[in-house]
Formats: C-alpha cells, structure tokens, sequence
C-alpha cells in the first residue's frame, strides 16, 4: 500500500504560480486546456494566487520527454568515434559533421517556436466556441445574455485575462497591431456608431472573427474583412495575448 501511495504521488507533476502567471500561461507551458488545468486543480475560478500549487499532469512524462536529451551526447560520441576509427579520410569526416550539427539544430528552433503559437490559437478557438449561440443582450455579460465586449470578457476569462466590460476600455488594452499581421485571439474593433471602437470582437483566423452580433441577435462567428459592412467600420486590432 505505502509503494502504491509512493509512486501514485511520484506521477503527480506539480508547479508552483508566480507573479504575472496566468492560467492561460501556465495550461499553454504544460501543454494542457485551460479546462483541464481547472479540472485537474478542481478550480473554479480562472484567477491564480502566488505561491498556489497546481497539479500540472503527469511527470512521468517529463522525464521521457527529456531522456532523448541526456542519453544524444552519451551514444552521439560512440557512434562518430567508430566511424571515425574506420574510416581511412579521417581528416574529411570531421568537417562534415560539425558543419551538419548547426543546420540540424537551425532547423529545430524555428519548429520549437511556432508550437507554441499554433497552440494558443487553439486555445482562443476553443474558448470562443464556448459562448457560440448565447443570444444578445445589451449590457449582457452572463448566462441572460451577452453584448460584444461581454463575449469577448467571458472568453478571455477562460484564459485567466480579465477585461473590462466596455468595448472602448478594451481598445486601451494590449498593444496595437497592424490588419496584416493579424493572430487568432487578437481583438477587433469597428466604429459602428460613429465612436471609435464601440464594436469589438476576436480573430479566430482564416478572415474570420467571433463576436456578439445585435443585428442576428447572437453570439457567433462571420467573416471579417470580406464582409463590406465589417470591413468598412473597421478600426484597428489589440493584442492582449502574450
């Protein structure tokens, strides 16, 4: 019994918040939904505390994860000295192979870093489709209802990124991004009543965004700039996404 509670302990991988983590943060560093983060800690708020332990999955597979790591320069040696020792252009081969170790690991990092990103965006897509179909309400931001800046405040929620519930305070947050650049989870605005910013909503990639619709009457996704009412009002893009 004492060996079971061991090792059941052992697979258990913990991580302990720090100042500035979010749940987002954190989900996306482990490889995890935020859902699943909060279910695994049985959260029922997205907001962390310093110092909070969270149960991160399992650690059994760090270690796998790693072991290619600690075991390359162990058999990498082993198998240039034989090839080295039996070969007879012995001075050719070294060249060869150190020019060769670069361009594998220049390879490797842009991989590394568009993961990521493409997880993120996953992120985005799945927190918004949570709140597809809910009908619109002025002013709404629960389960009565939702207005534009109350959609893309639950969304963020999911995430563990709190904004405020006005679509012009929202146009305050994060920093300015160009329409070419656009990434999913980028925040959208339009001037729809001759404010600046008095619509937003959230790029979900592929031309399209989601967000409350008054004039449908709900939540939902639709085309951005290939629709001319959208294209035509619209103002600019935040990111609030690190």
């Amino acid at each position: 019994m004492a060996t079971a509670l061991c090792s059941s302990s052992a697979l258990a991988a913990a991580y302990t918040v720090k100042a500035g983590d979010t749940l987002y943060q954190v989900a996306l560093t482990h490889n995890l939904e935020p859902a699943e983060l909060m279910r695994l800690n049985g959260l029922n708020s997205s907001t962390l505390e310093v110092g909070q332990k969270l149960n991160v999955g399992d650690a059994a597979q760090a270690p796998a994860s790693q072991a290619p790591a600690t075991q390359t320069p162990a058999t990498r040696p082993a198998a240039t000295a034989p090839r080295a020792a039996a070969s007879r252009p012995a001075a050719a081969r070294p060249a060869p192979r150190t020019a060769a170790a670069p361009a594998k690991a220049k390879v490797a990092r842009p991989a590394q870093a568009s993961a990521a990103p493409q997880k993120g965006q996953a992120f985005v897509r799945t927190a918004a489709t949570r709140f597809l179909g809910i009908r619109y309400a002025h002013g709404g931001a629960g389960g009565g209802g939702l207005d534009c800046s109350g959609f893309t405040m639950r969304v963020f929620q999911q995430l563990g990124i709190n904004l405020p519930h006005s679509a012009a305070a929202q146009w305050r947050a994060g920093s300015a991004v160009n329409s070419r650049n656009l990434q999913p989870g980028d925040l959208v605005f339009f001037n729809t009543t001759g404010t600046v910013a008095s619509h937003v909503g959230i790029y979900v990639g592929g031309g399209m965004m989601a967000n409350a619709n008054s004039f449908y009457g709900r939540t939902m996704i639709e085309p951005l700039f290939s629709n001319p009412y959208w294209a035509s009002r619209f103002v600019g893009a935040r990111r609030v996404l690190s």
